[in-house]
């Protein structure tokens, strides 16, 4: 069966990322190691560099001529394969709820996401304020949105960052609410969806 990353790359940069993802390479290694000549490696290292997931970590000097160039994956590399992030984080949520209860685990979520909110930039006014939250959900890698009610704000985030554990925890959204809490400055209500396409939302009363 064909995984999301081979999906995502094609057949053969999912073999040449797992291979960078071992150790840094030459053209010339990984085309050995693919059966590829060094120029079609050249082309897939290209696209992979635009696309930010490989970049040039150094030179290999003990080939006794010109030093080859070594290629490495970025962190947004790295990023592509699978983590064990939401297991853990979901048994960690568990264990906290099972030894101290549900409410001393939403106060350590709601602590989690207010100091979440200090990489946010200070704002004069509500709506700057909102969209400053967004701005720090775009920064944990979902697509945040601020739209003008008729009572007030919501802040919706397409993709939830924490997906894979929401579902399941649905106190890991406190962790939001607080983040937006914090910046915003007022109460807010979280109104997220936890279905088959989760959504972080957050409505804030008032016009100011």
């Amino acid at each position: 069966m064909t995984n999301w990353l081979e999906r995502l790359t094609g057949d053969t940069q999912a073999r040449l990322l797992g291979l960078l993802r071992r150790s840094r390479q030459t053209i010339t290694s990984l085309a050995n190691a693919l059966g590829l000549t060094d120029n079609a490696v050249r082309l897939h290292i290209a696209a992979l560099r635009r696309d930010g997931i490989v970049e040039d970590v150094g030179k290999q000097r003990d080939t006794g001529g010109k030093p080859a160039r070594l290629y490495g994956l970025t962190r947004e590399g790295e990023e592509l394969f699978p983590k064990a992030y939401a297991l853990v984080l979901g048994k960690l949520v568990e264990e906290i709820v099972r030894t101290q209860g549900r409410e001393r685990a939403v106060e350590l979520l709601r602590a989690v996401g207010a100091q979440a909110a200090a990489s946010a930039p200070t704002a004069a006014n509500r709506e700057q304020r909102l969209q400053a939250a967004a701005g720090v959900f775009r920064d944990l890698g979902a697509d945040a949105v601020i739209d003008k009610t008729a009572e007030g704000w919501r802040l919706q985030a397409y993709g939830c960052p924490l997906s894979a554990v929401t579902a399941g925890h649905p106190e890991m959204c406190e962790l939001g609410k607080a983040l937006v809490e914090e910046v915003v400055g007022a109460p807010v209500t979280e109104c997220c969806e936890r279905g088959g396409h989760p959504r972080c939302g957050f409505t804030i009363a008032g016009r100011n």
